[in-house]
């Protein structure tokens, strides 16, 4: 679909998300994350309305404006986390396609085994399964080892960022993992839950990583026989 100029019209800088953005920002990111809205606009242009895509910028502004690594990429963080969110909502409605059964990863703080678990989930099962990935207490950055650890099995996780839990992740998701996050998730029914038993790799070593990491691996593939039809 073409670019809507209504669309970008409405992204004027008395919306709710460039004003917040004029206060927390210096111009320049500022400029970038206004470009990331447009894009936003464009993609759910026909799907969310103008006044839906402004509020969930916004809150992505408000979840993600805490840790200096966010904020030097906030633009891009901006622009992924409330695509993420959008689309889940997109989903639950029934507004788009899925491509495969949808699977939530959670621990508490986003920055490890959820990351890890999440990653090796799309590296295995690829464009069959919907992967998202998310803390109910968000660290500041992604576990360096667990960026090691994975990138040996040539998974790249150095884009990768803490993300908070949202309602519209559970919602969209068919599988809910947690790990050691206790009852932070919110239950629906209809949706099938396990809750994992991983080791924390906050503070190990990489070599200690690994082993987490191949133990993910096992239940990942367990998880993708037993939720993707052959």
């Amino acid at each position: 679909m073409p670019p809507d100029p209504a669309a970008h019209a409405a992204i004027s800088d008395r919306s709710p998300a460039l004003m917040k953005l004029s206060i927390v920002l210096d111009p320049v990111t500022r400029h970038k994350v206004r470009q990331s809205a447009e894009r936003l606009h464009d993609e759910f242009h026909g799907i969310f309305s103008t006044e839906t895509i402004e509020r969930y910028i916004t809150e992505t502004i408000d979840d993600l404006s805490g840790g200096a690594r966010v904020m030097d990429f906030m633009p891009i963080f901006v622009w992924r986390f409330t695509r993420q969110r959008l689309r889940a909502l997109a989903e639950f409605q029934g507004l788009v396609d899925k491509t495969g059964p949808s699977v939530l990863v959670v621990c508490v703080h986003n920055a490890g085994r959820s990351q890890m678990a999440a990653g090796l989930l799309a590296h295995y099962a690829g464009d069959r399964v919907t992967v998202r990935s998310a803390g109910s207490a968000p660290g500041d950055e992604v576990n360096r080892a667990a960026v090691q650890a994975m990138s040996e099995m040539g998974i790249d996780m150095s884009q990768e960022f803490p993300k908070p839990l949202t309602d519209e992740f559970v919602q969209a998701a068919a599988v809910v993992i947690t790990m050691g996050c206790g009852d932070a998730c919110s239950i629906y029914p209809g949706k099938r839950y396990e809750d994992w038993e991983v080791e924390d790799p906050a503070g190990k070593s990489v070599e200690e990583v690994r082993r987490i990491r191949d133990d993910l691996a096992a239940r990942v593939q367990r998880l993708i026989e037993a939720i993707v039809p052959v």
